[in-house]
């Protein structure tokens, strides 16, 4: 129990952006995490900043500032600026919209690339899953070739309906956990570095 308060005094408030396609579902999943209820949204114009204390699973407690940020083509271009050197990545899929998987995967695979993020935890939220023509997140994961990001990149798929919040606190859990490992492996990294310099001198 000590090992998470202190995790949590570590991380007061993470640094979360969420992207992916227009009309994905991105702007639900932020106010369905804030409110715990359903929240009619309009198309993002921009972007939309929340700060929000989880208050479910593990990670209750844990403080996110979350940035929404538009999906429209016209906006993608912004999404390098508002990932860099973000603690997680959330990309929100539309499970049923089967025709813009090859974009989404395109997108996502771009933002991935840039160098201020290789590594950052990525948490695939495969939204929609309550419609009767939704992908099933196995599908998911392959259309968007997953398993050819960069081999720094931890991922996780997870199955949600933003409406109802269904798989929502899962979501959050897994990229908590995937964020405390980075920042777990990135302090050993850090401190055999140290080591070895000091050896050297």
């Amino acid at each position: 129990m000590g090992n998470i308060s202190s995790n949590i005094s570590a991380f007061q408030s993470l640094h979360i952006v969420m992207l992916g396609l227009d009309s994905a579902g991105k702007t639900t999943v932020l106010y369905r995490l804030k409110f715990n209820e359903f929240v009619n949204t309009v198309p993002t114009i921009g972007f939309n900043t929340e700060k929000i204390k989880l208050s479910n699973g593990t990670a209750k407690g844990i403080s996110c500032h979350f940035w929404d940020v538009g999906g429209q083509e016209k906006l993608r271009p912004l999404w390098k600026s508002y990932s860099r050197c973000t603690d997680g990545i959330i990309y929100v899929v539309d499970s049923v919209d089967v025709d813009r998987l090859e974009e989404a995967k395109t997108e996502l695979h771009k933002v991935t690339k840039f160098a201020e993020n290789q590594g950052t935890p990525l948490l695939v939220i495969a939204n929609k899953q309550d419609l009767p023509k939704s992908l099933p997140v196995a599908e998911i994961e392959k259309q968007l070739a997953l398993h050819e990001l960069i081999p720094a990149t931890t991922y996780h798929v997870q199955p949600a309906c933003a409406i109802i919040g269904e798989g929502l606190t899962e979501g959050m859990d897994k990229l908590y956990e995937m964020i405390l490992k980075r920042r777990k492996s990135l302090k050993q990294k850090k401190k055999r570095t140290g080591d070895l310099r000091s050896c050297e001198v």
